[in-house]
């Protein structure tokens, strides 16, 4: 708890590693423990020693390195490790788990392609990293879940937020990313310089700090509430006070700052350049590690204040470091958010960085130099010297203030930005074309599965369980037979087929030969009784024909919906080269600049190469990009797109079902389902996107864990009070069950 009337003075120093503490953590066990990381490539844990008030003694020191470790984070108590575990990141790109009892890791994650230089912990024991290879990963147990893409430079700062499923990320790109299971939602600009450290205030607001020397407040919506300068040089960490209001930071500037209601209350120096890192421990002493390898805590407490012997040492190893060299940089300029007339860098330490000097031509040179002073925690007899350096360098100078500028430099408040208004992308009567009554699919029915009892997908069979609360029994998921796209209207796919073949470019158009090609296919693939194979000619025709201009090319992206379909074109089609060629083509059509018609047939054809071996091999191997780019889809306002983006993902979680190994493919479709509940309204498409979430998580603990963790639960608890129809409430209620 924190007094705020208290300074705070040394408790001890510890000689804790040969080179620079790069990291400290409070452990979870035992009482008032911490865990340093250093880059002597050693992890160790200090337990305070009871005989002496003020002093920690080394309790264990672990080793798994095979070069700098550079973060720590704890993993909190579960059954099977009481004591929680300690998770360190390192420059040999991996991340150690440790116990407490032994000096070896338990297990080490790989994956990383550089530098893992931030760790932080969440529920359910996920683990998030950042690292120099620009991406930041999750982690669950001994796998990567998924990886976070999106900044352009390294990952210096990551951190997992109270409200589950939510992350961030601070790079040296300068911005600060927010992701939601597994997808960027905002991004915050506004430091000048690499993001270095963040730190969670509560579930809506974070703190951030940046080589730029400030320390920003956020809201999780976006805006910047506060920006605290006082630190001269790049800010290396932060930590917030368990009354979440008060912090502390520590940068290059050899300084510890407390912060209380928002101003810098006290400026510790220390004896090293770099001071790296800091933690509160549980008693509200700070710990603060340094690039001379000595970790020092500092205390309120009267009582666990270093004795006036060691407390002179402290002051003789500063004083040591500390000579005034007055060097004069003139700059007309803004300094914490103010017009100046001047700033002087003052340079305290040979070579260290200057100290920041304002002063405005009207101010009081005596009162100016005795708050510069006071602010620096810097001795009061070099007060003539600083003013007097200030009166010789302002003579005869005049200066006004400067204009305002247009903008608010802070919020970036004033700016327009293009593009920020709402707008939902509507369809005219005939989506496709504008033209023909042909639309690909508009019947009630919208794809079906094959299993002999009720069908929840079409509503077909007697089936009403609407009168129970709840479903005494899952006729829901696992889903694993795939949901095809069946239905056909062969004789207006071929007229729309001809009418358009007339329209197209010389170049594109057709034969009568290859029409009758097309013809006959299609026959051949709708026709159940028909006893004919598919010819190689008529796969080659429909292949080259799916080439045709992206606003004619429709019936021919259904025709191959009902292809692949026939174990013939699916072998075909889907395997070996030709296979990975078909897949490159339909993502092609998928891009967001494609016309919807043409999405949502590319949707339905991927749905429906799962109807053979070669299709389902295919698409497991593409999944990554398959899953991402049909993911992206879900902004398209169009409840067709969605039915078929929501089978997509049922039909890919239904190949995953009883494989526990393939616990990233299955985090994929968790966050591709979990992001698409969002934005999708269509309650069939609902309805398919919690059939994949409980086949995804059906038997599976680690995924249910990564479910949790990511907030599946209350993302999808409004859906258990949906009565029309009755199946998208049952089955949400079955989906909570399982993830109880």
């Amino acid at each position: 708890i924190m007094s705020g009337s208290n300074a705070y003075r040394l408790r001890c120093s510890l000689p804790a590693h040969e080179m620079d503490v790069r990291g400290l953590a409070a452990a979870a066990y035992p009482d008032g423990a911490f865990v340093s990381v250093s880059r002597d490539r050693t992890a160790r844990v200090w337990v305070p020693n009871p005989s002496e008030n003020q002093v920690f003694t080394e309790m264990h020191c672990m080793n798994g390195h095979s070069n700098f470790v550079s973060c720590v984070c704890i993993i909190a108590p579960n059954e099977t490790y009481p004591r929680g575990l300690i998770a360190t990141g390192g420059h040999d790109n991996n991340i150690c788990v440790f116990s407490l009892d032994r000096p070896d890791p338990l297990f080490t994650l790989k994956g990383h392609k550089n530098t893992v230089c931030t760790l932080s912990a969440g529920k359910f024991g996920t683990i998030l990293s950042g690292s120099w290879d620009t991406t930041a990963k999750v982690w669950l147990g001994e796998k990567c879940m998924m990886t976070l893409q999106g900044h352009t430079a390294a990952v210096w700062a990551v951190v997992i937020l109270p409200e589950q499923g939510l992350m961030l990320s601070g790079s040296a790109d300068k911005t600060i990313k927010l992701w939601k299971a597994g997808r960027c939602e905002n991004t915050y600009t506004g430091h000048e310089d690499c993001v270095r450290g963040l730190a969670v205030i509560n579930e809506v607001e974070f703190l951030s700090c940046s080589n730029d020397a400030s320390i920003r407040r956020w809201m999780v919506t976006g805006e910047c509430v506060q920006v605290y300068y006082a630190h001269t040089n790049y800010i290396y960490s932060l930590a917030v006070f368990p009354n979440g209001q008060d912090f502390i930071s520590t940068g290059e500037d050899r300084t510890l700052r407390v912060w209380r209601k928002g101003e810098c209350s006290q400026t510790i120096r220390l004896p090293a350049q770099s001071v790296w890192c800091c933690c509160i421990l549980p008693d509200g002493d700070i710990a603060v590690g340094a690039s001379d390898g000595v970790i020092r805590v500092f205390t309120e407490s009267e009582e666990r204040v270093a004795s006036a012997q060691d407390l002179q040492v402290f002051e003789d190893e500063l004083s040591k470091r500390t000579e005034v060299c007055l060097d004069i940089t003139i700059l007309r300029v803004m300094y914490e958010g103010k017009e100046y007339d001047f700033v002087f860098s003052i340079d305290v330490n040979e070579g260290g960085p200057g100290l920041k000097l304002p002063y405005n031509v009207t101010d009081d040179p005596w009162l100016t130099a005795h708050n510069f002073l006071q602010k620096n925690e810097l001795s009061p007899m070099f007060l003539d010297q600083v003013a007097n350096f200030v009166i010789e360098n302002t003579k005869g100078h005049t200066l006004g203030p400067a204009p305002a500028t247009s903008t608010d430099p802070f919020t970036g408040a004033g700016r327009y930005i293009p593009g920020s208004g709402s707008g939902d992308q509507g369809f005219a009567a005939d989506p496709f074309t504008g033209a023909g009554r042909y639309i690909p699919e508009s019947g009630g029915s919208t794809g079906t599965v094959s299993s002999g009892g009720a069908d929840p997908f079409t509503g077909g069979s007697a089936y009403s369980s609407s009168s129970l609360p709840k479903a005494t029994t899952n006729i829901f998921f696992p889903s694993t037979d795939g949901v095809m796209f069946e239905q056909a209207n062969s004789t207006q796919i071929l007229g729309k087929l001809r009418e358009l073949n007339n329209t197209a470019p010389a170049d594109r158009k057709l034969s009568d030969a290859a029409l009758d090609c097309l013809e006959k296919l299609l026959h051949v693939v709708t026709d159940l009784k028909s006893q004919e194979q598919p010819t190689a000619e008529q796969m080659s025709v429909l292949w080259r024909t799916s080439h045709w201009p992206e606003d004619i090319v429709f019936p021919v992206l259904d025709i191959l919906r009902l292809a692949v379909r026939h174990p013939e074109v699916n072998a075909q089609l889907c395997g070996g080269t030709e296979g990975a060629s078909l897949c490159n083509h339909l993502l092609g059509l998928m891009s967001p600049e494609s016309r919807p018609a043409n999405q949502m047939l590319v949707l339905r054809i991927l749905c429906n190469c799962f109807s053979g071996s070669h299709g389902r091999a295919l698409l497991l191997g593409h999944r990554d990009t398959v899953l991402s780019r049909a993911g992206d889809l879900r902004v398209v306002s169009n409840k067709n797109i969605h039915v078929a983006l929501a089978t997509l993902v049922l039909n890919y979680a239904g190949r995953l079902y009883g494989q526990p190994t393939e616990i990233e493919a299955k985090a994929q479709c968790l966050s591709v389902a979990s992001t698409a509940l969002e934005v999708v309204h269509d309650k069939e498409a609902v309805f398919r996107l919690l059939v994949a979430l409980g086949t995804t998580v059906a038997g599976d603990s680690t995924a249910k864990d990564l479910a949790r963790s990511l907030g599946v639960n209350s993302q999808i608890s409004k859906y258990a009070r949906v009565s029309d129809p009755a199946k998208v409430g049952e089955c949400c209620r079955l989906v909570l069950d399982e993830l109880k």
